[in-house]
């Protein structure tokens, strides 16, 4: 059986004819093309599951009107990636799955999911984004959400400015490395964002007046030891020809505004996922949630177990 890395690596990109999925489609195929793979463009019906007390579960068939309205929609899909990206390979599926089934069971390590905002599900949800929130969490490689403004474009189709924010767990390690890889691939900048935020239980004022340090010296110096260590050691693990321009910004404020104030003027923002899924990954707030929910610009995530070979 051929491993991973014996296979072509691809990105694959939801389409539903959405506002939302054309943006999706015109970054996915630009990323395609600077990667030099192909596009995969997945359209999910999500057909209900039926279930038989004698058989397991089986989806019901789409009805001819439904299959007609599929194709059209692919079929726009990939007329509109051959009109922007002419020489790009292109291929199309119709899945019976909903959206995020159908576009986790098409990936593999090495490859990379994209998707709109909003509109990839075909039932209404009370929580915005929650196709994404879901494929972030669980896909087995890196997702990258793509904003839409109101004539359904992206912000920016480039990757010239990469923002990326770190902390000394696992997770940022590796959002970290990926976002080194990205930066690599597109020969852009690269930006490190550190931040911290403390709720004093003393007056900070009074306690340096007795002597102590100011504890806004200690966390600064932690920072600068962390970023620093951290940046060294996942240069290291790159390839020796890797040569990027990064830029450190450390800050005193919350995750989520740090980045997104560090993006404001970036083309690409790369966040880690501890891997929280479906209902509880709706109800509880993360960085890379925050991120998803507020940023202009296309979002990077790396879920917890993306690109680990099975």
């Amino acid at each position: 059986m051929a491993s991973s890395q014996d296979r072509q690596a691809k990105v694959i990109v939801g389409a539903d004819g959405s506002d939302h999925s054309h943006a999706a489609l015109e970054w996915a195929a630009a990323e395609a093309v600077r990667r030099g793979v192909p596009l995969h463009i997945v359209h999910a019906l999500g057909m209900p599951l039926i279930v038989s007390a004698y058989g397991g579960p089986t989806r019901f068939g789409p009805t001819d009107e439904i299959s007609d309205q599929a194709t059209v929609v692919l079929t726009n899909a990939v007329a509109q990636v051959q009109k922007s990206q002419p020489t790009l390979e292109v291929d199309s599926l119709t899945a019976l799955e909903e959206a995020p089934l159908a576009l986790i069971r098409q990936a593999h390590p090495g490859d990379l999911i994209v998707l709109g905002t909003r509109g990839l599900g075909t039932v209404a949800s009370m929580f915005v984004g929650s196709v994404s929130v879901r494929v972030a969490a669980q896909a087995p490689c890196p997702v990258v959400v793509v904003p839409s403004d109101d004539e359904g474009k992206p912000a920016t189709t480039k990757l010239d400015r990469i923002v990326v924010g770190v902390d000394d767990s696992t997770t940022a390690r590796r959002a970290l490395g990926l976002a080194v890889s990205l930066a690599a691939e597109a020969d852009a900048e690269l930006v490190v964002v550190n931040s911290w935020e403390v709720v004093y239980p003393y007056d900070p004022v009074a306690m340096t007046a007795a002597g102590y340090l100011p504890q806004d010296n200690v966390f600064d110096k932690h920072s600068e030891e962390l970023v620093a260590e951290l940046i060294a050691d996942v240069m290291d693990e790159q390839r020796d020809d890797v040569d990027i321009d990064v830029t450190v910004v450390r800050t005193r404020s919350n995750p989520v505004d740090a980045l997104l104030e560090a993006s404001a003027s970036a083309d690409a923002v790369v966040v880690g996922s501890r891997g929280r899924g479906t209902v509880r990954g709706l109800l509880l707030g993360s960085v890379s949630q925050g991120v998803l929910h507020r940023s202009k610009i296309p979002v990077v995530v790396l879920p917890k177990h993306a690109d680990e070979d099975n």
